[in-house]
Order: structure tokens, then sequence, then C-alpha cells
């Protein structure tokens, strides 16, 4: 069986393989490193990067926390156990040009240790997701990142890219504005071993999804970080910022557990942006590209 020590491992190493490829990428701005510990167990690798050559604010984080969950969160994993551990990686990247894209992947481990004993079944999965942001949805850029995504899906199983699109389209959606927060990219959860999907499968899917970050966002970077951009571009940028603040603060899950399980906060608001506008009922003007990129920001759609 693969233990908890071993998927720990694996995910520090790909924390540290997307950071260095980050820094790369960037070529000026580094990671500032905190280690840090949660009281009731475990802790982390808070890295941050800041005011690059296109990496205004990011984080790679990485946890392994464990101890005993609330009632509320209980309740919400649908669980009876008091004992949990988890661990994982976060990252969200907020790029200081308007036409290089947000991004945002996730990978993580979630066991109950206690349901280990002898006779029960042991209540363990895996989660994730990748999702992209553009503050100008370009079509060859959504095209690479699904057919991306797709291939990476494709090595495990025929079925993940299709139902795990679905369920990034209906997870990153903005109820309150009717629409989705980006792109979408694809979104699992609770994902464990069945007659077909080794347990082990499903650890090295979680692995290449991760390691996908870092093909994924080179290519989109490198396509737009030359580009020309105005003013009025500027401010639509800090315009969509707002939106993805608005999702992580009323929707994002990650979010919630991190602060009912009472991680630390600096971690867990790192997602947000360093700058972003609210203006008063902002309307984009009609053929506009701002315009077509609010009408390309719903469900459904086949990229």
């Amino acid at each position: 069986m693969i233990s908890k020590e071993q998927i720990t491992a694996d995910y520090k190493q790909i924390q540290d393989e997307i950071c260095a490829a980050l820094e790369h990428l960037d070529g000026k701005a580094g990671f500032e490193e905190e280690i840090w510990e949660r009281d009731g167990g475990g802790g982390g690798r808070t890295r941050v990067i800041q005011n690059g050559n296109i990496l205004e604010k990011g984080g790679v984080n990485f946890s392994a926390v464990h101890g005993e969950l609330s009632d509320v969160v209980k309740r919400s994993l649908k669980v009876e156990q008091n004992d949990f551990f988890a661990t994982g990686i976060s990252i969200v990247i907020h790029p200081n040009h308007p036409m290089v894209p947000i991004i945002h992947m996730n990978i993580r481990y979630f066991e109950m240790p206690s349901s280990f004993a002898d006779g029960q079944q042991p209540v363990r999965w895996f989660g994730g997701g990748i999702d992209l942001t553009p503050h100008y949805v370009f079509d060859e850029d959504a095209r690479f990142f699904h057919q991306h995504l797709k291939g990476t899906c494709d090595k495990y199983n025929a079925g993940f890219y299709p139902r795990f699109k679905q369920w990034a389209d209906d997870y990153f959606y903005i109820k309150h504005r009717q629409e989705t927060r980006g792109i979408g990219g694809i979104f699992y959860d609770k994902l464990v071993s069945t007659d077909d999907l080794a347990w082990t499968d499903i650890f090295e899917f979680s692995k290449s999804l991760g390691r996908s970050f870092i093909d994924i966002y080179t290519e989109l970077v490198n396509r737009n970080r030359d580009k020309s951009y105005t003013d009025q571009q500027k401010e639509w940028q800090y315009l969509r910022r707002s939106r993805y603040a608005e999702f992580n603060l009323v929707y994002d899950a990650g979010t919630k557990f991190g602060l009912e399980t009472n991680g630390r906060i600096e971690s867990i608001l790192m997602s947000l942006p360093p700058t972003a506008k609210w203006l008063y009922n902002f309307q984009p003007e009609d053929g506009s590209e701002e315009a077509r990129t609010l009408s390309l920001l719903k469900k459904g759609i086949n990229w």
C-alpha cells in the first residue's frame, strides 16, 4: 500500500520542481520560503514569488497536516471519524501582464488513519484540479490548455477528461455573476480505487497532473509575455482579478477547509491578487475584446 509518507515525499519533490521552473521562467524573482507548524498537528512550506519580470505574485505551497476534525468539517466531508491526515500542493500565479493568464492548480490527498484498522474500509482519497483564468480569452491558448489536460487524463482513464472538465465547469462558477471564473480545466475530488482503476494509478495520475503545470504555464507565458498592451487593458486585468477574489472568498472549498481546520491564514489567502478593482456596473463596449471574453465565460464550451 502506498503510504502517506511516500505521498508526502513525492509532493514535496513536485513543489521543488515547480518552484525551480517558475524562477527560470521569470528570470528575475526568486521564491521566499517560510516553514510553518500548525496548531494541532503538522505544518508546511509556504513559498511566495513577487515583483518579477512576469510573475507579480505567486504561491507554491505544500502542507501536510493532521489532527481532529471539527463537527462542521465532518458533516461537510460526510465522515464519522475524528482524526485526519491531509497533504497537498496548492498553486496560484498572478502575472503582471494582462495578456498572460492567471493559473491555479492543486493536488491533494486525504485519509482518516483510524479507518485503517482491521476489518474496516479505509477512508482515503485523492483530489485536485487545474484551471485557467485569462484576462483575455485567446482561442488557441484555450485549445492548447484543454488538449494538454486531455492528454494527461487519457494516459490513465479515457473517462477522466470529460467527467473532470464538466466538474470544473460546475465548480469554478461564480453563481452571483452567472459566469465561470475562467475557461475551466479539470477538477476532481474523493477519487478512490475501483475495479478498473488501481490505487497506484490514481497516485500516478495525481503526480502527472502536478508535473503538467510546468509545461502548460511555461508555454502560455512565453506565447504572450512580449505582447504590447494599453492602460485600458491593464484596468480590465484588475477587474478580472476582482472576480477571481470573489470566487475564492465566497465559494472555494480549499479556502473553507483551511479556515475550518485552523490553517495558516497567510498561506490560505495567498491566492488573492496583489491589486484588484471593483468598478460600479462596468459594462464593456459592444464588439470589444473585453465583451468577447465575457461571452466565453460560460459552461460547456468544447475547446
